[in-house]
């Protein structure tokens, strides 16, 4: 089972945590990374785009001219597509992008991320954070302390108000915590920041 250091936030070495194999120590599976996170950004996606084909712009309700005789091209109604406020022909209209990915594969995908980031060395574990009051430059003095990089995702077991506020004007710095983990938000991270009991509840649910 690999070992990893626990700190404190002024980044000194606590203890450490013996993390489980199955889930922090596997050979990472890149096709599953790569098709959850292709799903999750399909997912993000609105897809309210609309535009308005022939029978719904307004006009164009009588035969322009007659259909013979005039040495014109026949014509049936004004909005057809080639006419200047015609409708458009075969635009966009609002649909679903997101599609379902199976449970085991989405479970298979958290593992191997989390995985990535453990060799990598790129995971970082913290006994505890807990802040008296909403801080930002407390906050950027815990994960300058932690040599968190630019892009940091702090982990938390619950939600935090006062952890949360605290980094949301930190460019580049994500909060979330167990419940909403997600493998896009791992891998696009350049540290994660597990809290002790984060990564128990972790174990918890992918084990």
């Amino acid at each position: 089972m690999p070992n990893i250091a626990v700190l404190n936030t002024a980044g000194e070495k606590v203890s450490d945590i013996e993390l489980k194999e199955e889930i922090f120590s596997i050979v990472p599976n890149t096709s599953a990374m790569h098709l959850v996170v292709v799903n999750y950004l399909a997912n993000q996606r609105q897809g309210t785009q609309s535009t308005l084909t022939r029978a719904e712009v307004s006009g164009g309700g009588k035969k322009p001219w007659r259909q013979k005789g005039t040495g014109r091209a026949r014509q049936g109604s004004t909005r057809a597509p080639q006419w200047y406020h015609g409708g458009i022909a075969l635009g966009p209209k609002p649909r679903q992008y997101g599609f379902s990915v199976n449970k085991k594969v989405k479970r298979l995908a958290m593992k191997s991320a989390l995985s990535s980031k453990v060799a990598a060395e790129e995971m970082v574990v913290l006994d505890s954070l807990s802040l008296d009051e909403i801080k930002t430059r407390e906050m950027v003095k815990v994960l300058s302390a932690l040599k968190a990089g630019k892009k940091p995702l702090i982990v938390l077991p619950e939600p935090d108000s006062k952890v949360y506020l605290s980094a949301r004007n930190i460019p580049g710095a994500k909060t979330t915590f167990v419940g909403s983990l997600n493998v896009y938000d791992i891998l696009n991270s350049d540290t994660i920041i597990v809290l002790k009991d984060a990564v128990t509840k972790i174990e918890e649910v992918y084990a």
